[in-house]
C-alpha cells in the first residue's frame, strides 16, 4: 500500500470502528483529501473497494502499509484518525483503543509529535488549534 492507500485505510477504520460514522466524518475524510491533494473520485472508488473488503484483512494491510512509511507520514497519518475521531465532538473509546495500539503498541510513535501534527491538521482544517484528544496542550 502506498500512502493514498494506508491513509484511506486507516480513514475507513476508523470511522467504521465504532459502529457509527458520522456525517462530520465524513465531511472531514472530503477535506483530509483535499488537503493531501488527492483527487476525491479516486478517494472514493477507494471506498468503495474497502467496503468489500474482510475488515481484518483491510487492517493488516493498512498495518503493513502503515509501516512501510516515513516516520513522518505515520505520525500524519495517526493524527488524521484523531482529527477524524474527534470530528463528531468526541472520541468513543473504542477510537481511542484503536489509535492507541497502533500509534504506541505497533509503531512506538511519540506521543507529543502526534499531537503537534494534530494541532497542524486544525490549523489547516479551521485556522486555528482545537483540543488534542480531548485534552488542552497549551
Amino acid at each position: 500500500m502506498d500512502y493514498f492507500s494506508t491513509i484511506i485505510g486507516l480513514y475507513y477504520i476508523i470511522i467504521g470502528v465504532d459502529g457509527n460514522i458520522s456525517e462530520k466524518e465524513v465531511v472531514l475524510g472530503k477535506k483530509m483529501t483535499k488537503a493531501e491533494g488527492f483527487e476525491e473520485n479516486r478517494f472514493e472508488s477507494t471506498i468503495a473497494l474497502y467496503q468489500t473488503l474482510d475488515f481484518g484483512k483491510l487492517y493488516k494491510d493498512t498495518l503493513v502499509g502503515l509501516r512501510k512509511l516515513s516516520t513522518e507520514r505515520q505520525i500524519r497519518c495517526i493524527s488524521w484518525m484523531c482529527v477524524i475521531a474527534n470530528s463528531d465532538g468526541f472520541m468513543d473509546k473504542r477510537e481511542w483503543e484503536l489509535i492507541y495500539k497502533i500509534y504506541h503498541t505497533e509503531l512506538a510513535l511519540s506521543l507529543n509529535e502526534i499531537m503537534k501534527a494534530q494541532r497542524e491538521l486544525n490549523k489547516i482544517l479551521h485556522g486555528k488549534d482545537f483540543l488534542s484528544f480531548g485534552i488542552k496542550t497549551d
